[in-house]
């Protein structure tokens, strides 16, 4: 499996894999979330990543995201900056329990390092009980809750 920086001739699948994922269990996604606008800001930032299986094909996504409204979140570490959150985070229905999410957050956590930043943070739903196994896996910290985007999510911060 590689580890890439998606391209723009990506979109058409990353889409899909993203609309795939509504409805599924544990998922928060919604209403057309993530989409077209989303890929569209993550490309123009250069901040979305993929893994492709050994034929090429896209099996997850995260991004490396700037929302002002998490950023402003006050329980994020004030020692921990630079900081920044990674994102929408997907692996394909067909490729999950493989390792693959991990994968991708070890991935993403790299790039932010050799971004020069000191911690990642991000937030997950309550309910998501396959993520937040793995955050604790992987040693995250709960460092508070929040309400946003009328979800329920722990805030969750690792030092890099």
């Amino acid at each position: 499996m590689k580890f890439r920086k998606a391209k723009q001739d990506d979109k058409e699948e990353i889409l899909a894999l993203y609309q795939s994922l509504i409805g599924t269990p544990y998922c928060a996604w919604g209403n057309g979330y993530p989409g077209e606008q989303e890929f569209d800001y993550d490309m123009k930032r250069k901040a979305l990543f993929c893994m492709e299986n050994e034929d090429g094909e896209i099996i997850g996504t995260i991004t490396v995201d700037e929302d002002p409204q998490v950023e402003a979140l006050t329980c994020w570490s004030k020692t921990l900056q630079p900081s920044a959150e990674l994102s929408r985070l997907g692996v394909r229905t067909d490729m999950q329990n493989q390792g693959i999410a991990r994968q991708l957050l070890q991935h993403g956590m790299e790039e932010l390092k050799k971004q020069g930043k000191r911690s990642v943070h991000f937030l997950v739903c309550k309910t998501n009980k396959k993520a937040l196994r793995s955050y604790e896996k992987l040693h995250f910290d709960v460092v508070g809750e929040s309400d946003l985007f009328d979800e329920d999510w722990w805030c969750y911060e690792k030092e890099l």
